[in-house]
């Protein structure tokens, strides 16, 4: 998503300016290319040899690179190089500036000069970000395009709890995800399922699967970005889902809460997209007490669960498009042939255990697509957050 953008990250005087180290570093790692413009007042939170080691470049600060020589830094030619300016944190004093044109800094003038998208991420006390004054420069700054990352509520530096922390790293980077996503899915509904399912033996017990709910959370959040309106239902997980992106998340446990929510959004969506890993099995009773260690063997009669994707499939509407998936250990292409046709799918994206670093739990995957028209792609490893925008534009290829 981010991979070869020019980026300029601007750093003011707060001291929510380590954060900025964090979000230099994941900015590196998708790829970008990181210039950092530091305000003279960042320099007593944070040095510049940290910002320039972790972006692999100069860190700029003031107009004249050197006064002996007479170089200088050229703030429109770095207006021109970006693809996008981020200033995070961004205190008080600079929205202000920025707000009402004042060009006393390097920073504030790339600003002026910067003919790409432009992101702030305000970080100040809860009576600064709250006084009537503030939110009318961000109300100047939003009318003249610029995207405000909203500040988050918490512990603030002065001891108060309130709105003013800096958004975490993870947040502004989803920003700029949006920032450079072609609205393409706006206006359309999708149903995404995520994670596994856990049937209870008994209050303490169940039976479950390793499915991480990484490749579906994935898709969720990339809908979001395009535009969607995106419905999860996801299962148990530990991975983090950006609430604020999505329409609705519905958060269930078991094969048969699953079945439920999946069955009542389905009757809106647009796309349905199932990639969660549901038990086709489940305890036929499930003890009320927590069962007690008596022999060496136990003995536990399970049942069918609900055949979801057939379900849907058999209940598909006109144009609705429905994709699944298929995690296979042998004959892989066999039977993801033999889902997608007995399930009136549209697309069935196929994984194999048998992969390395792929699958249940890792970031990446390595899967394989098939069509009900006959055409197949295959993608290599890559990372499932790029992934979902890979499927997700085939996706896009078969709306009508």
């Amino acid at each position: 998503m981010l991979n070869g953008k020019n980026i300029i990250i601007g750093v003011t005087g707060s001291i929510a300016a380590y954060k900025a180290a964090l979000l230099i570093r994941l900015l590196v790692k998708q790829g970008a290319n990181v210039r950092v413009i530091m305000t003279p007042d960042a320099h007593d939170f944070i040095t510049p040899l940290t910002l320039a080691t972790l972006s692999k470049s100069q860190v700029l600060s003031s107009f004249i690179a050197n006064s002996e020589t007479g170089v200088w830094n050229n703030h429109v030619d770095l207006g021109l190089w970006a693809d996008a300016m981020l200033i995070a944190p961004a205190t008080a004093n600079t929205l202000a500036k920025m707000a009402n044109g004042l060009c006393d800094n390097l920073l504030l003038a790339t600003y002026l000069s910067a003919r790409c998208k432009v992101l702030v991420a305000p970080a100040m006390d809860f009576d600064m970000y709250k006084h009537p004054s503030t939110q009318q420069n961000l109300k100047t700054l939003q009318a003249h395009n610029v995207t405000i990352i909203p500040a988050e509520s918490g512990e603030l530096a002065s001891g108060l709890e309130g709105e003013g922390r800096l958004a975490e790293p993870e947040t502004i980077l989803h920003y700029l995800y949006i920032a450079f996503q072609e609205q393409s899915l706006k206006g359309k509904k999708i149903l995404i399922s995520a994670g596994p399912t856990y049937e209870a033996i008994d209050p303490v017990r169940y039976i479950g699967n390793h499915s991480s709910g990484k490749m579906g959370i994935a898709l969720a959040h990339a809908a979001a970005y395009k535009g969607a309106e995106v419905c999860l239902v996801c299962g148990p997980t530990k991975e983090n889902i950006q609430n604020n992106l999505l329409h609705k998340i519905i958060h269930i446990t078991s094969a048969k809460e699953m079945t439920e929510a999946c069955f009542q959004e389905s009757q809106n969506a647009d796309i349905i997209i199932m990639s969660a890993a549901v038990a086709d099995y489940a305890p036929k009773s499930v003890a009320s007490e927590k069962i007690k260690k008596q022999s060496t063997q136990m003995h536990i009669e399970l049942e069918a669960t609900t055949d979801i994707l057939a379900h849907l499939g058999n209940h598909k509407k006109v144009n609705q498009i429905l994709v699944g998936f298929a995690l296979e250990t042998e004959n892989e292409k066999k039977n993801a042939l033999k889902k997608l046709d007995k399930k009136n799918l549209d697309i069935i994206v196929l994984n194999s255990l048998k992969d390395k670093e792929a699958g249940f739990s890792y970031d990446t995957n390595r899967v394989q697509l098939f069509f009900a028209n006959n055409k197949s792609i295959q993608f290599e490893l890559k990372p499932k957050v790029e992934l979902a925008y890979d499927i997700l534009h085939e996706i896009e290829n078969l709306l009508v």
